[in-house]
């Protein structure tokens, strides 16, 4: 395992590449199975909501537009919640209400009905609120604030305005707001889409930090930074994170203040207020509890959405990069190209973190590729010890959510391997898109509590739920039924004995199978008949492809749960991955193999990574819990499985192993589990 971190480590590493200067066609690898499951308990469901007037764009149309939750920072416990249609609610120990109807006292011309962003996008509350009653919200407006208010800050072409407001309720410990509100902030964007996006102070900040009680402010690029250096100018302040003192008022307009400490207060021709810059569509940040470090979840253009730790003064390069790629503006392609060889010089910031859009081919190469990077937290709650230390962050059009290792996410090193974990709810094993009901659109969005326990929402229902627990799939016990060298021919009993050789310590597949009549399955194996069946099972081998690496399709199978020779489950292991057959988990039962495993995208055609690619030993590992059907394979000892699979097709049965039209062998076979007599 240690060779296959290096490889995966090094596709990451920001260097000037010396490929081809064509668009890269997959930048990055997709996220394989965590065999991690998070259990999710429903907490709630908000009220239904609209954007008024009635949006033409269908993503505005959902059962509501809530986006984000937190805790109170007043030690009552109460949850806050904003919709993006025009209300802040309150959860309290259950019940829930409206605190604050912040579209109706905005009025006219608050804008909710056009661009993805529009509305009330998010709300802060000062660490001291249960004190001083303060909380600071960002919404857009548009109408007459175009004409009868002016940004702040320099803003060429708004066509809409991000405006960041400071309320102070007259009684903290209220369920409805009564108080004063003051407008902080006011900034003009060229398009309805990345606006402002959130706002929020460090947790971790203590009197001593240089940002003790300073307000950030995730700033996007207005949707023209694809067109343009606005990103990475100075002057400006889209594209970037502000950080502004709300107690103080030395500010462009008096009602805020510039941070000395912050980078560019002393930069000729720059804008104090920036923090850090080079940003396209800055969604989401988080601090880490332990260490301090802040993570950003980035939307990218067309390739790439990342995540990136954020220092002080850095630049991540948008919009001359995308993720660790370079972007070229005015390109046809929409792609990303390698880096160019004097990169260095730059001195971009890279992501420690991130994901590809997986585009398709049939796909015009500048759409929309419906994918946008949702940050999340490091789980540092201590309800469930298993995510410690895990950044859970996802995508939020499809509802996937994903993890990292948050000591593997450091600025200037290689990116951490994110990894796909599963959904549980009620103990049964789901999607995003089940729980809401919508197999298009999921609008998954991430929340936490004080104690560092973790939320997911969705704008498709409207609900929330609580992670409440981490499960390992196919994690039942085998039993204590076990079967170990099985090398002679007496323990086998192989579809066509002429084929096969029994030196002693290894089974070999000496001669290639042919098709044989009845269903679709593999051509040649031999079943163990020593021991009994089994039920649950786990089945420990190494195994080797002798047919030659030039041979694309070469592969060996793994059988389990055998009943006859038309009613069983294989682990097909092969180099491709790129069509159905390749690669997977499959049965058959008195029918062609039907392909079972979740790692499979029929639209792309394409599955798990290679299980083997070369003429070496691998260890594998197939698990088959009887009672829940789940089904997990591994490779080589990783913690993680290649593939998974749930199926109740058969609750017990023989191992085997074999191939469709390919040599090989196997040894050290150990077969674990509840003996079925």
């Amino acid at each position: 395992m240690a060779v296959t971190t290096f490889v995966l480590s090094a596709l990451f590493v920001p260097i000037a590449s010396a490929q081809s200067d064509v668009p890269i066609a997959d930048p990055l690898p997709t996220p394989g199975a965590s065999g991690v499951g998070l259990e999710l308990t429903e907490v709630a469901q908000l009220p239904k909501s609209q954007p008024v007037p009635p949006p033409t764009d269908a993503r505005l149309v959902r059962y509501n537009r809530i986006n984000y939750l937190g805790e109170v920072p007043d030690g009552s416990g109460r949850m806050f919640v904003p919709d993006m249609n025009g209300k802040l609610y309150l959860l309290d120990q259950g019940v829930q209400h409206p605190y604050l109807d912040l579209g109706a006292a905005v009025g006219p011309d608050f804008h909710t009905h056009r661009g993805l962003g529009s509305g009330f996008g998010f709300a802060a509350f000062h660490p001291d609120f249960k004190r001083n009653g303060k909380f600071y919200t960002v919404h857009t407006e548009t109408g007459s604030a175009l004409t009868d208010k002016k940004p702040d800050l320099p803003s060429p072409g708004a066509v809409v305005h991000g405006v960041v407001t400071e309320w102070t309720a007259s009684d903290p410990r209220a369920d409805v707001f009564a108080g004063t509100r003051r407008e902080l902030l006011r900034v003009g964007f060229a398009s309805y889409i990345h606006g402002f996006q959130e706002i929020g102070f460090n947790p971790t900040a203590r009197w001593w930090d240089e940002d003790y009680r300073l307000l950030y402010i995730a700033s996007g690029d207005g949707g023209i930074g694809v067109s343009s250096t606005v990103p990475q100018d100075l002057s400006v302040p889209q594209g970037k994170i502000l950080r502004i003192d709300p107690a103080r008022r030395d500010g462009v307009n008096g009602q805020y203040g510039v941070p000395r400490a912050n980078p560019f207060v002393r930069t000729a021709g720059a804008l104090g207020e920036i923090y850090a810059y080079g940003m396209r569509d800055p969604y989401r940040f988080s601090w880490d509890p332990v260490g301090g470090r802040m993570y950003m979840g980035h939307i990218g253009e067309k390739a790439v959405d990342s995540v990136y730790e954020v220092r002080k003064g850095a630049n991540l390069g948008w919009s001359e990069r995308e993720g660790i790629w370079e972007y070229r503006r005015g390109d046809p392609s929409c792609g990303v190209f390698p880096l160019p060889a004097d990169d260095a010089r730059f001195g971009f910031t890279y992501p420690v973190a991130a994901f590809d859009h997986n585009r398709l081919s049939t796909q015009r190469p500048c759409a929309d590729s419906g994918n946008a990077l949702m940050g999340g937290f490091v789980y540092r709650g201590s309800k469930i010890p298993s995510l410690r230390g895990k950044y859970i962050y996802g995508e939020g059009v499809k509802g996937l959510l994903y993890n990292a290792d948050a000591r593997e996410m450091r600025a200037g090193r290689p990116m951490a391997v994110s990894r796909e974990l599963m959904v549980y709810s009620g103990g049964q094993l789901t999607t995003m898109k089940d729980l809401v009901g919508d197999p298009n659109r999921v609008d998954l969005r991430f929340g936490a509590d004080a104690a560092g326990e973790l939320y997911v929402l969705a704008k498709a229902n409207g609900k929330i739920w609580k992670v409440t627990g981490a499960r390992t799939f196919a994690s039942c016990r085998s039993g204590h039924d076990y079967v170990t060298g099985s090398g002679g021919a007496r323990s086998w009993q192989p579809v066509t004995p002429a084929l096969w050789q029994f030196p002693g310590r290894e089974v070999v597949l000496a001669q290639a199978g042919v098709a044989r009549p009845g269903p679709r399955r593999p051509f040649e194996y031999a079943v163990l008949s020593k021991g009994p069946a089994f039920g649950s099972v786990q089945v420990d081998a190494s195994v080797r492809l002798d047919t030659p690496v030039s041979v694309s399709n070469r592969d060996v199978i793994i059988v389990f749960g055998y009943r006859s020779d038309t009613e069983f489950y294989y682990a097909h292991l092969s180099q491709d991955n790129k069509i159905y057959p390749h690669n997977g988990i499959f049965v058959v039962n008195n029918a062609d193999r039907l392909r079972l495993d979740h790692q499979w995208d029929a639209v792309r055609s394409v599955g798990a990574a290679p299980a083997v690619s070369d003429e070496a030993w691998h260890r594998v590992r197939v698990k088959h819990c009887a009672d829940s059907g789940e089904i997990a394979v591994y490779v080589d000892g990783s913690p993680h499985p290649l593939m998974t699979a749930v199926d109740k097709t058969f609750s017990s049965g023989r191992v085997g192993f074999g191939s469709f039209d390919n040599i090989g062998r196997v040894r050290d076979l150990r077969v674990q589990g509840k003996g079925v007599r």
